[in-house]
């Protein structure tokens, strides 16, 4: 991992814990046992590390969602792919992923448009595919807004329910989420 690799996860952690505004470079430096005056040596200002992670990230959603999107899945197949993608980020990276929930706020021109483009396309891919399993009648007629909102709800705010989590793994939480978020909690007759 580089020095820059370091910083950047550094203050993603920082940025979960006391959030963008509230950490300072001097926090970063501090973790990373460096300067504050060294941290210029690897990043412009911190500014820079929020962008970098959140487009990783989004990165790596909009990649998943295109390869999801080109697959020959059932819509129902799709969106337990998206549970996936979800849950591997969050397990694999939850700090960065922390962020995107409330942190992108704080970004700045050029990179608050891309994000929010990339972020709103990915909605926007999850409505298709929810209205297109609503017309195979593989989902139940539902309001496809308050789906969506449920659905990314739950999935954003994962890694604040993962990390205090011991006794599951992520194969075991796939499954469970799921079995909640496509098929709900009632009996079927």
């Amino acid at each position: 991992m580089t020095k820059k690799e370091i910083i950047k996860k550094e203050a993603a952690r920082l940025f979960r814990l006391k959030g963008y505004k509230a950490t300072s470079m001097r926090d970063i430096a501090q973790e990373v046992g460096m300067e504050a005056a060294s941290l210029y040596n690897h990043i412009a200002n911190k500014q820079e590390l929020l962008s970098e992670t959140m487009m990783y990230i989004a990165e790596i959603f909009t990649a998943g969602m295109e390869d999801i999107l080109k697959s020959s899945l059932s819509p129902r197949e799709k969106m337990e792919r998206l549970i996936g993608l979800h849950i591997r980020q969050t397990v694999s990276d939850p700090d960065a992923v922390s962020i995107i929930t409330s942190e992108w706020v704080h970004l700045e021109e050029p990179t608050l448009k891309k994000y929010l483009q990339l972020r709103n396309n990915y909605e926007k891919n999850i409505r298709k595919i929810i209205q297109k399993g609503i017309k195979e009648e593989q989902f139940a007629k539902v309001d496809i807004e308050i789906a969506v909102f449920t659905f990314l709800s739950t999935l954003r705010w994962l890694y604040s329910w993962y990390h205090q989590q011991t006794n599951i793994n992520p194969v075991e939480l796939e499954q469970k989420m799921v079995q909640c978020l496509l098929d709900g909690i009632n009996i079927r007759g």
